[in-house]
């Protein structure tokens, strides 16, 4: 639920306090959750996963076959941590553009940050660069029309996805949490950043985000800007194609194998929830998992411990500090169901948690936008990109060690001996789960 608008710091010095506020959160969601009942999602049902080692040629096949995207060679890839590193890489490819620019932003927020990509896309505009911005019509509520105006004075074209206006339960509970920024067709940027001060600096600062995203060049950025397409063909009903946008291939830019995945369970694809739910069945050695929203539905839940079954060393990093406590009661809730059977938590300290990255075996990695909750897997349109390399795996794995140093594990004993206040918010919460 990081994409919710409001941020409001929690009550945390007196529990009664604490315990009314959740109560009168929880009552409000529990009324919308009975109004959108009929319309709410699950992904589908799903008994038998197949065990495919994901170092075995058929792991990367079975996932093209399921989630109907290739696994394209010849592609460079940059970890991008913190806002240290994401946004002068975002400025500098929008920068260098020539032809075009497409832009997907989930969240957009006042501050340096903005404004100076805002500039930077008003000057590429002016300078003749084809430019589209796509704005969820609630995840960039907050966005300042300034920042709006300076795009659109320079002719750059700014459209909403699904806009609050005509009133539709189904429409709005399923958003575009996609982040793409694709640059004359050959350069890509994707993950969790949004554009606030909140993202900005190292990830390890009290009251910023810890997060990472991507840069590729090579033939897997015309797949991120097919997913960009389809999103802006439903906004405008305009097909963007040619040269400007889809360049002849170049030679290859690298040596990685790189998959995106565009998951849109509006249109009927459940992308990122058969892509996690394969690839953690496949581990043999580790499982590795780096999410914020972490609020698992029983087949998950099973999936994980069957994992630690067999050997598989499984840990999952979650937030310590998180901008939503109804999201922190309802994962924390079957917290013990995973300790019990092995899987090691660990909660980040230094700053607020918002990287949602998975290593498996240190031989497959994914980063991307999509949480481990049934929004993302069930509601929004979201974008991961996998990475069959050991090198982008060993590197991501080299984080997720980095950041448990500056994580405290949660131990069974202290989860069981939590308070009555957190007991009855977790259970208050539980009716709205799966709208979190």
């Amino acid at each position: 639920m990081g994409h919710a608008i409001a941020r409001k710091a929690a009550v945390r010095r007196h529990p009664r306090l604490a315990l009314g506020s959740a109560l009168l959160a929880v009552a409000a969601l529990t009324a919308v959750s009975l109004l959108v009942a009929a319309v709410g999602s699950q992904p589908p049902a799903v008994e038998r996963v197949p065990a495919v080692p994901v170092t075995d040629p058929a792991f990367a096949e079975t996932l093209q076959a399921h989630l109907g995207a290739p696994v394209a060679g010849g592609n460079r890839v940059d970890l991008l941590l913190n806002g240290d590193a994401i946004f002068p890489a975002k400025l500098a490819a929008i920068r260098a553009a020539q032809r075009s620019i497409n832009y997907a932003e989930y969240f957009w927020a006042e501050g340096a940050v903005a404004q100076q990509l805002a500039d930077a896309l008003a000057e590429r505009c002016r300078a003749g660069v084809r430019v589209n911005v796509l704005l969820d019509g609630v995840g960039t509520l907050a966005m300042p029309s300034e920042h709006v105006d300076t795009l659109r004075r320079a002719s750059c074209r700014v459209e909403t996805f699904r806009p609050l206006g005509r009133w539709s339960l189904r429409r709005h509970n399923n958003r575009n949490h996609r982040r793409i920024l694709v640059v004359d067709g050959r350069v890509g940027i994707t993950g969790g950043s949004g554009l606030s001060e909140k993202w900005a600096g190292n990830g390890r600062q009290d009251g910023h985000w810890r997060d990472t995203d991507v840069r590729i060049e090579g033939p897997a950025v015309a797949w991120l800007q097919a997913a960009f397409v389809e999103n802006w063909r439903e906004a405008t009903r305009e097909l963007l194609g040619g040269a400007d946008f889809f360049p002849p291939p170049r030679s290859a830019r690298g040596d990685v194998r790189v998959q995106v995945i565009a998951s849109s369970p509006a249109g009927g694809s459940y992308a990122a929830y058969t892509m996690v739910l394969l690839a953690l069945a496949s581990a043999r050695r580790s499982i590795l998992l780096t999410n914020p929203y972490f609020v698992l539905d029983d087949r998950m839940t099973e999936t994980l411990l069957a994992a630690t079954r067999r050997g598989v060393r499984v840990v999952a990093l979650t937030p310590g500090k998180i901008d939503h406590n109804l999201v922190r009661s309802a994962s924390r809730h079957g917290f013990g169901r995973l300790l019990q059977g092995g899987v090691e938590i660990f909660e980040y300290q230094a700053a607020l948690l918002h990287a949602k990255t998975l290593v498996v075996d240190g031989a497959w990695a994914s980063v991307g936008s999509t949480n481990f909750d049934n929004r993302s897997f069930a509601l929004n349109d979201e974008l991961n990109v996998a990475f069959y390399d050991p090198a982008v795996a060993a590197r991501l794995q080299d984080q997720f060690e980095h950041d448990l140093a500056d994580a405290r594990r949660v131990q069974y004993a202290d989860w069981e001996n939590r308070g009555l206040p957190t007991r009855l918010e977790e259970l208050l919460v539980r009716p709205v789960r799966d709208l979190l």
